[in-house]
């Protein structure tokens, strides 16, 4: 059988937003397997400094990630879209071993198969600490809820 993960190019408005919040609900579970069956087995990468090539290499990077960005949660929103690409911003919150809480602030390029799997992710992303009083992102999105991210 043929993996494939609707909706497929080319996206319009609708189809662009269920990429989003379906990738969105699915990097808030921080399961590293889940997570990479979005993507073609050989999809390749770039998280800021970091060339990742194929789900095995995904899977080890996320596993790495979420053992230091503790209590992870992420809003995405959608940016603009064109056939088989869309662009995202994106802001999340986690907690390092030291105690820190840090808010990323991100924008990803994503490329898309037929098939619906995601070839190619490139990612930019700062990261700012913040005091545990500052937080604004708290578990998943609540259904139906587009509501953009603030700049800061």
């Amino acid at each position: 059988m043929t993996e494939s993960k609707p909706p497929f190019p080319p996206f319009d408005e609708a189809s662009a937003w269920a990429k989003v919040l379906g990738a969105e609900a699915a990097w808030n579970t921080r399961d590293p397997e889940k997570v990479s069956m979005a993507y073609t087995v050989d999809s390749v990468w770039r998280n800021r400094d970091t060339f990742i090539e194929g789900r095995a290499g995904i899977v080890d990077f996320l596993t790495e990630k979420w053992a230091k960005e503790t209590e992870y949660a992420l809003r995405k929103d959608l940016w603009t879209f064109a056939g088989n690409r869309i662009a995202v911003r994106f802001q999340y919150e986690s907690l390092d071993a030291d105690g820190q809480w840090w808010r990323s602030y991100g924008n990803e390029n994503w490329e898309f198969a037929d098939n619906g799997l995601m070839a190619r992710r490139e990612a930019s992303i700062n990261d700012v600490a913040i005091d545990e009083r500052e937080r604004r992102i708290f578990g998943a999105r609540p259904d139906g809820n587009r509501d953009g991210i603030p700049l800061q």
